[in-house]
Protein backbone atom coordinates (compact mmCIF):
# COMPACT_ATOMS: atom_id res chain seq x y z
CA UNK A 1 0.00 0.00 0.00
CA UNK A 2 1.42 3.54 -1.30
CA UNK A 3 -0.82 6.76 -1.44
CA UNK A 4 -0.49 10.07 -0.87
CA UNK A 5 -3.87 11.75 0.69
CA UNK A 6 -4.52 15.69 0.64
CA UNK A 7 -5.79 16.47 4.02
CA UNK A 8 -7.34 20.06 5.36
CA UNK A 9 -5.41 20.26 8.85
CA UNK A 10 -8.16 21.42 11.06
CA UNK A 11 -7.07 23.92 13.68
CA UNK A 12 -5.77 22.73 17.22
CA UNK A 13 -4.44 19.58 15.18
CA UNK A 14 -0.69 19.38 15.44
CA UNK A 15 0.59 18.00 12.07
CA UNK A 16 1.38 14.89 13.84
CA UNK A 17 -1.86 14.75 15.40
CA UNK A 18 -3.19 14.37 11.76
CA UNK A 19 -0.57 11.37 11.19
CA UNK A 20 -1.75 9.52 14.47
CA UNK A 21 -5.36 9.81 13.41
CA UNK A 22 -4.88 8.62 10.00
CA UNK A 23 -2.66 5.53 11.20
CA UNK A 24 -5.41 3.99 13.17
CA UNK A 25 -6.79 3.46 9.71
CA UNK A 26 -4.68 1.51 7.94
CA UNK A 27 -3.26 -2.41 9.41
CA UNK A 28 -1.00 -2.05 12.08
CA UNK A 29 2.67 -1.18 11.74
CA UNK A 30 1.54 0.85 7.88
CA UNK A 31 4.32 3.67 7.85
CA UNK A 32 2.55 7.05 8.06
CA UNK A 33 3.93 10.79 7.43
CA UNK A 34 3.53 14.39 6.33
CA UNK A 35 5.11 16.86 4.13
CA UNK A 36 5.95 20.38 6.27
CA UNK A 37 4.87 20.92 9.64
CA UNK A 38 1.65 23.41 10.19
CA UNK A 39 1.29 24.91 13.35
CA UNK A 40 -1.36 24.12 15.46
CA UNK A 41 -3.88 27.62 15.24
CA UNK A 42 -2.90 26.91 11.87
CA UNK A 43 -5.47 25.20 9.18
CA UNK A 44 -5.13 24.36 5.60
CA UNK A 45 -3.52 21.36 3.26
CA UNK A 46 -1.49 18.93 4.75
CA UNK A 47 0.14 16.03 2.14
CA UNK A 48 0.10 12.76 4.10
CA UNK A 49 1.98 9.57 2.77
CA UNK A 50 0.70 6.64 3.71
CA UNK A 51 3.20 3.27 2.28
CA UNK A 52 7.00 2.98 2.98
CA UNK A 53 7.34 4.01 -0.16
CA UNK A 54 5.20 6.72 -0.24
CA UNK A 55 7.12 8.28 2.75
CA UNK A 56 10.17 7.81 1.42
CA UNK A 57 9.32 9.91 -1.34
CA UNK A 58 7.52 13.05 1.33
CA UNK A 59 10.99 14.86 0.63
CA UNK A 60 9.57 15.91 -3.14
CA UNK A 61 6.96 17.65 -1.65
CA UNK A 62 8.60 19.09 0.77
CA UNK A 63 10.54 21.32 -1.23
CA UNK A 64 7.87 22.76 -3.38
CA UNK A 65 6.47 26.26 -3.40
CA UNK A 66 3.58 27.03 -1.07
CA UNK A 67 0.95 29.58 -1.12
CA UNK A 68 -0.65 31.16 2.27
CA UNK A 69 -3.68 33.15 3.12
CA UNK A 70 -3.02 35.23 6.90
CA UNK A 71 -4.56 37.57 8.64
CA UNK A 72 -1.92 39.78 10.50
CA UNK A 73 -2.80 42.01 13.69
CA UNK A 74 -1.52 45.49 14.00
CA UNK A 75 -0.55 47.47 16.42
CA UNK A 76 0.44 44.12 18.66
CA UNK A 77 3.43 41.80 19.30
CA UNK A 78 3.33 38.04 20.24
CA UNK A 79 6.66 36.11 21.79
CA UNK A 80 5.06 33.34 19.10
CA UNK A 81 4.96 35.73 16.46
CA UNK A 82 0.75 34.39 16.43
CA UNK A 83 -2.48 34.88 18.54
CA UNK A 84 -1.17 31.91 20.76
CA UNK A 85 1.91 33.55 22.40
CA UNK A 86 1.92 36.15 25.06
CA UNK A 87 0.41 39.26 23.31
CA UNK A 88 1.80 42.76 23.47
CA UNK A 89 0.22 45.71 22.52
CA UNK A 90 2.27 48.65 21.07
CA UNK A 91 0.55 51.21 21.90
CA UNK A 92 1.12 52.68 18.43
CA UNK A 93 -1.58 53.21 15.90
CA UNK A 94 -0.74 53.98 12.42
CA UNK A 95 -3.52 53.03 10.29
CA UNK A 96 -1.84 53.12 6.90
CA UNK A 97 -3.94 53.77 3.63
CA UNK A 98 -4.15 50.68 1.20
CA UNK A 99 -1.04 52.29 -1.04
CA UNK A 100 1.17 52.24 1.71
CA UNK A 101 0.55 48.53 2.70
CA UNK A 102 1.06 47.61 -0.57
CA UNK A 103 4.49 49.75 -1.10
CA UNK A 104 5.50 48.17 2.13
CA UNK A 105 4.65 44.77 1.13
CA UNK A 106 6.83 44.76 -2.11
CA UNK A 107 9.66 45.31 -0.14
CA UNK A 108 9.36 41.46 1.00
CA UNK A 109 9.43 40.20 -2.35
CA UNK A 110 12.46 38.55 -3.55
CA UNK A 111 15.09 36.09 -1.85
CA UNK A 112 15.99 36.93 1.73
CA UNK A 113 17.89 36.17 4.65
CA UNK A 114 15.20 34.97 7.87
CA UNK A 115 15.85 33.76 11.29
CA UNK A 116 13.61 30.77 12.33
CA UNK A 117 11.70 31.72 15.55
CA UNK A 118 12.53 30.27 18.64
CA UNK A 119 9.11 29.04 18.66
CA UNK A 120 9.47 26.31 15.93
CA UNK A 121 9.84 22.96 15.41
CA UNK A 122 13.42 23.77 13.94
CA UNK A 123 16.42 21.54 15.76
CA UNK A 124 19.42 22.58 17.33
CA UNK A 125 22.31 20.44 18.86
CA UNK A 126 19.25 17.56 18.75
CA UNK A 127 16.84 19.96 20.41
CA UNK A 128 13.50 21.43 19.36
CA UNK A 129 13.89 25.20 19.31
CA UNK A 130 10.12 25.44 21.12
CA UNK A 131 11.16 23.25 23.42
CA UNK A 132 14.19 25.81 24.53
CA UNK A 133 11.69 28.60 24.28
CA UNK A 134 9.38 26.81 26.63
CA UNK A 135 12.61 26.44 29.53
CA UNK A 136 12.80 30.40 28.83
CA UNK A 137 15.79 29.77 26.70
CA UNK A 138 16.67 31.51 23.46
CA UNK A 139 20.10 30.43 21.00
CA UNK A 140 21.48 31.90 18.47
CA UNK A 141 20.12 30.37 15.14
CA UNK A 142 21.68 31.27 11.89
CA UNK A 143 19.03 32.62 9.12
CA UNK A 144 18.34 30.98 6.10
CA UNK A 145 17.63 31.84 2.78
CA UNK A 146 14.18 31.50 1.33
CA UNK A 147 12.42 33.66 -1.39
CA UNK A 148 8.80 35.54 -1.38
CA UNK A 149 7.71 34.83 -4.73
CA UNK A 150 4.49 37.41 -4.66
CA UNK A 151 2.44 39.27 -1.89
CA UNK A 152 -0.89 40.07 -2.32
CA UNK A 153 -2.96 42.70 -0.58
CA UNK A 154 -6.46 40.59 0.21
CA UNK A 155 -8.28 42.55 2.67
CA UNK A 156 -7.46 45.37 4.55
CA UNK A 157 -9.56 47.34 7.73
CA UNK A 158 -7.13 48.20 10.60
CA UNK A 159 -6.12 46.90 12.83
CA UNK A 160 -6.58 43.41 10.95
CA UNK A 161 -4.16 42.70 7.26
CA UNK A 162 -4.95 40.14 4.99
CA UNK A 163 -2.33 38.55 2.80
CA UNK A 164 -1.98 36.27 0.22
CA UNK A 165 1.89 34.82 0.33
CA UNK A 166 3.93 33.12 -2.30
CA UNK A 167 6.75 31.42 -0.71
CA UNK A 168 9.68 29.36 -1.23
CA UNK A 169 9.80 26.11 1.51
CA UNK A 170 11.29 27.05 4.52
CA UNK A 171 9.56 30.05 4.89
CA UNK A 172 7.96 31.43 8.28
CA UNK A 173 4.75 33.41 7.61
CA UNK A 174 4.60 33.83 11.79
CA UNK A 175 8.08 35.72 11.14
CA UNK A 176 7.44 37.26 8.30
CA UNK A 177 3.91 38.82 9.54
CA UNK A 178 6.48 39.93 12.71
CA UNK A 179 9.02 41.70 10.17
CA UNK A 180 5.98 43.33 8.47
CA UNK A 181 4.99 44.75 11.89
CA UNK A 182 8.47 45.92 12.41
CA UNK A 183 8.71 47.92 8.65
CA UNK A 184 5.18 49.10 9.96
CA UNK A 185 6.50 50.45 13.19
CA UNK A 186 3.60 49.02 14.92
CA UNK A 187 3.95 45.53 15.65
CA UNK A 188 2.21 42.95 14.38
CA UNK A 189 1.50 38.97 14.97
CA UNK A 190 -0.37 36.23 13.12
CA UNK A 191 -3.67 35.61 13.46
CA UNK A 192 -4.82 33.53 11.31
CA UNK A 193 -3.22 31.42 8.90
CA UNK A 194 -4.36 28.90 5.80
CA UNK A 195 -2.18 26.74 3.63
CA UNK A 196 -3.73 26.74 0.48
CA UNK A 197 -1.52 25.13 -2.33
CA UNK A 198 1.80 23.35 -2.21
CA UNK A 199 3.31 22.90 -5.33
CA UNK A 200 0.69 21.65 -8.11
CA UNK A 201 -1.81 20.52 -5.13
CA UNK A 202 -4.99 22.64 -4.02
CA UNK A 203 -6.53 22.95 -0.74
CA UNK A 204 -10.10 22.57 -2.32
CA UNK A 205 -9.29 19.38 -3.59
CA UNK A 206 -8.11 18.02 0.55
CA UNK A 207 -10.22 15.76 2.51
CA UNK A 208 -11.85 16.72 6.04
CA UNK A 209 -10.95 15.43 8.53
CA UNK A 210 -12.65 15.19 12.71
CA UNK A 211 -11.74 13.48 15.85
Amino acid sequence: MNEYILINKPVGWTSHDVVGFLRKKYPRGTKVGHSGTLDPFATGLLIVGVGREATKKLDEFKNLPKTYETILFLGATSDTQDRDGVITPTNVEKKYTEEEIKNVLEKFIGKQLQTPPMYSAKKINGKKLYELARQGKEVERQPNEIEIYNIELLKYNYPHLKIKVDCSTGTYIRTLADDIGQKLACGAYCEELIRTKIGKYELKDAEEIKK
